[in-house]
């Protein structure tokens, strides 16, 4: 079969306009940081209203921000009510900071370290090292300590990820203390301790999560359960649970640094305790790689010093480290965890 001259000519009309779009990607994300950050979204929660009245409330420039809400109402982000006036769509809701899953401080974080990380995206593929670092001259964590205002963005950005999907398929039969290690601001401790009344909780965090992670953990009425404890999980763990969760934490740091954790978490923990790991696992062949968990891998080699890891690799740090890996929980979808189980030998 032939492909005629005008087949290839709207193929290739397609993949040119298509290619179009995901250049003018970034333009749209930043969109969505610039009304992030001016409180755009929080001021039409009650419904629709004027540029006028939104630059006046935002301290924007009126005329500017009728054309930020034309070109993104064009696509479908705002919605067009009358001359100069604009609502929310079901997708810009979720750029409140009130609703539950708010995906603003990420919209943020994006726009601002994660954008200019992305920048210098060429630093990263001469050197291999993070661009984050030679742009802000400090690795990211560091950074953090020091910006904390960065910081509490990035605990509630972080909060509003979805938890794991295969968290319901672990075992947590005859758990009396969970102890989540970089647990953020307590969304797994939260859901977990909701669902098994008898169980307490623990979870260790630098300070600005601890703030939130408190604030959270009280208005779920889980106070009383759970002990927060402030410090670096390359310092000490708390000791005495009966299980243990590391939920996106490895896969921020490089080798040697995950198994430090690995052996300090190993380190408080009684011979038979178990240990969850939630992660993306990368397919142990490059094959055919999930598009959503390759950007997540890409986005740790430009922001930090970690990657995504096959389950062979976890399963060798975590026999290094004194774990033997019982079994594995597979997500399935787009950007999904999997549950790595094992027990303290």
């Amino acid at each position: 079969m032939t492909t005629s001259v005008a087949e290839t000519t709207v193929a290739g009309g397609f993949a040119r306009r298509k290619l179009l779009g995901i250049l003018s990607s970034s333009w749209v994300a930043q969109c969505c940081y610039a009304v992030a950050k001016l409180g755009v979204p929080d001021l039409l929660a009650d419904g629709p209203c004027s540029v006028d009245e939104l630059a006046e409330r935002c301290g924007a420039n009126p005329d500017a921000l009728a054309r930020l809400l034309r070109g993104m109402a064009s696509i479908g982000l705002f919605r067009r009510t009358a001359p100069r006036t604009y609502a929310l769509t079901s997708v810009t809701e979720y750029l409140r900071s009130d609703v539950p899953h708010s995906l603003r401080q990420m919209a943020v974080l994006d726009g601002e370290e994660v954008f200019r990380s992305f920048a210098d995206i060429l630093h990263t593929m001469r050197t291999g090292t993070p661009a984050f670092d030679q742009i802000y001259g400090e690795a990211f964590y560091d950074y953090l300590n020091t910006e904390h205002g960065v910081a509490a963005t990035f605990a509630e950005a972080m909060n509003a990820n979805q938890l794991p999907a295969t968290l319901g398929a672990c075992d947590l039969a005859g758990v009396g203390t969970l102890v989540d290690v970089g647990g953020g601001s307590g969304g797994l401790l939260t859901e977990v301790l909701s669902t098994h009344p008898a169980m307490r909780g623990v979870l260790l965090e630098l300070p600005e999560a601890v703030r939130q992670a408190g604030k959270k953990l009280a208005e779920a009425g889980l106070g009383g359960r759970v002990e927060i404890v402030e410090g670096s999980f390359f310092e000490t763990v708390p000791a005495g649970g009966d299980a243990y969760v590391l939920a996106r934490v490895l896969h921020n740091w490089a080798d040697e640094k995950a198994l430090a954790i690995l052996r300090q978490v190993r380190a408080a923990m009684a011979p038979g305790a178990r240990l969850i790991v939630f992660e993306q696992l990368v397919p142990e062949e490059d094959s055919d790689p999930d598009a959503a968990s390759g950007m997540v891998d890409l986005l740790m080699l430009v922001l930090l010093e970690g990657h995504d890891r096959t389950e062979d690799h976890y399963r060798g740090l975590l026999a290094e480290a004194g774990f033997v890996l019982e079994t594995v929980h597979r997500g399935t979808g787009p950007n999904a965890d999997s549950a790595l189980v094992a027990v303290a030998t």
